[in-house]
């Protein structure tokens, strides 16, 4: 069977399934689905903003946003059992509070530290004698360090805390199995330092996203399975009767994940090009298929809770979710083109990855239709910021990266910085700020504690946004103009690394920016932690007095 017949057969075969699925959907695609989109809210809930993170007058604001926007109308008839659907979610919440705690702790504490290797590694690009009095602060082994706490430290850590907390709200019941988690992120995380310890003093599996030794990564495995199991108890025991696309997306990552991360990590099985091949397979997929996952799931809960309207609509999220498992699985082969693998595999990654278009689209229509006349409300909120940006990423990522699978594109960016600066605006720019607004809002919920410096979000968000901004653009202008060199015979190799020398030195000023920006934030978690500031009377609960009637009904929601 030749390459042509097997791509073809491929596009068939996908398409025609995703036509069948949209068929058995409703026909009318962008109708509002209010039953299913409404599990996330509480009997006469739809209609309350709730971010837990704004000042009274921020709040109140967007509340007048949202009530003179017209989606929504109020029923002051329900606040009644709207109460004590309230004081269930507040059971709900307290389950998880200190499951969720300790995940969120170990996520800060792991942002701060590969801030800092992060930026030593950014600085030794452009200033090569920088700290390398030791073997284990010298570029290979720092920007490993960098990279493995952030993918198996701050990521999954602050993914483990937001699912725990989320799936509870979501079924409508108390979290199962707490305890497996706790002992799951005990066993992950002693698994991860042990491995960092591996690599700082030069021992590795010589396998990018897998550089963790295998017989330490045994932990992980188990922690990682181990944190999954309080879903199946929390399914088993849910109340509600259809599960929101949220669960779907967490669901799927948290059971992906063990499975992606054993099958990289088996030893004597890869070789050679196969063992490439796998390697590609395994980094992409661990960013579209749990990463990507967890953030797009948080998109779908806090989005539509901070502006108090269901989500446009729910067909379309479907759609995203089960296009993403269709064309998902094989995209990372795009990164071998040019290598010895086998020319229809190259091709079919090339397809997928234009295939993915279709998710990330059905995710882009449906956010912009679910905040279309609201995007005022990101003036008021300061979770909404972060979310909403996070998303907006997301849809950028994901066309860059499309784009970037093409044979003309990748001869030109492939092996430069331009792929650096592109797996930054995924796994930072989309991921990471969508988490830094799940933990604004999550925060006050498990402490019962008012953030104490509302002003520090803004600073945050402010030196995150404007520092990956200049690091994504400093490093794809230089990326290119790398590959540009490498391609021209007439330049010598060294050519090629001196042009990137200014915009080396703007991914280090980018880099600081963000750094002093995970400062800030951990410094003001910290503060809530040791419950400095105000307290909340009840559980998230804002200081009523402090509110319009018609808002305190649903404050402590």
């Amino acid at each position: 069977m030749d390459t042509v017949t097997v791509l073809l057969m491929t596009f068939i075969l996908s398409v025609t399934g995703l036509g069948v699925f949209i068929w058995s959907l409703r026909r009318n695609m962008f109708d509002d689905n209010p039953e299913a989109a409404g599990v996330i809210f509480s009997t006469g809930e739809i209609g309350h903003v709730e971010d837990p993170s704004a000042t009274p007058e921020q709040r109140a604001g967007l509340q007048k946003v949202v009530t003179e926007g017209g989606k929504a109308v109020i029923d002051p008839s329900l606040a009644a059992k709207l109460q004590q659907e309230l004081a269930d979610r507040t059971e709900a919440d307290q389950s998880t509070a200190y499951v969720t705690f300790t995940f969120l702790c170990c996520a800060i504490v792991w942002l701060v530290l590969a801030s800092t290797f992060g930026l030593i590694s950014s600085i030794k690009l452009h200033n090569p004698e920088f700290l390398t009095q030791y073997a284990w602060l010298t570029f290979g082994r720092t920007r490993t360090l960098h990279l493995n706490m952030v993918a198996y430290g701050w990521c999954p850590m602050a993914a483990f805390g937001i699912a725990i907390w989320v799936l509870p709200r979501l079924l409508k019941t108390r979290l199962y199995g707490g305890r497996f988690a706790i002992l799951g992120c005990m066993l992950w995380n002693a698994g991860l330092i042990a491995g960092l310890g591996a690599i700082a003093v030069g021992i590795n599996d010589g396998l990018e996203w897998l550089e963790v030794p295998w017989q330490v990564s045994i932990l992980i495995v188990i922690g990682g399975s181990l944190i999954a199991l309080p879903l199946v108890f929390t399914l088993r025991n849910r109340k509600v009767k259809h599960l929101y696309v949220s669960i779907w997306y967490m669901g799927a990552a948290l059971f992906w994940f063990p499975v992606l991360y054993l099958v990289g990590k088996v030893p004597g099985v890869h070789f050679g090009v196969e063992q490439a091949t796998m390697n590609w397979w395994f980094g992409h997929n661990v960013l579209g298929l749990y990463y990507t996952p967890i953030a797009l799931a948080s998109v779908y809960y806090f989005l539509p809770k901070i502006i108090g309207r269901p989500i446009q609509s729910y067909n379309l999220s479907l759609i995203g979710f089960w296009a993403l498992a269709f064309f998902y699985g094989q995209v990372g082969g795009h990164h071998l083109v040019g290598g010895p693998v086998p020319h229809w595999l190259i091709s079919l990654s090339i397809v997928q990855s234009m295939m993915m278009i279709i998710p990330v689209l059905a995710f882009s229509v449906n956010q912009h239709l679910t905040m279309r006349g609201h995007f005022k409300t990101m003036y008021y909120s300061p979770t909404l910021r972060f979310i909403v940006i996070g998303a907006m990423m997301y849809t950028l990522s994901s066309f860059e990266g499309s784009l970037e699978a093409l044979r003309s594109v990748s001869r030109v960016a492939h092996f430069t910085h331009f792929t650096v600066a592109h797996a930054h605006l995924g796994l930072y720019a989309f991921f990471s700020i969508v988490m830094f607004g799940a933990i604004y809002f999550v925060m006050p919920r498990v402490m019962s504690w008012e953030w104490p410096h509302p002003k520090l979000i803004s600073l945050h968000f402010w030196l995150v946004t404007l520092g990956i901004g200049v690091y994504f653009v400093s490093l794809s202008t230089g990326g290119w103009l790398q590959g540009l060199a490498m391609l021209d015979a007439t330049k010598p190799f060294m050519e090629s690394v001196r042009v990137t020398i200014p915009y080396l030195e703007g991914r280090t000023l980018g880099g600081t920016m963000m750094t002093l920006g995970h400062l800030v934030f951990a410094v003001h978690f910290v503060l809530m932690a040791l419950r400095y500031g105000t307290s909340r009377v009840g559980p998230a609960l804002l200081h009523p007095r402090k509110f319009q009637p018609e808002v305190q009904a649903i404050a402590g929601a």
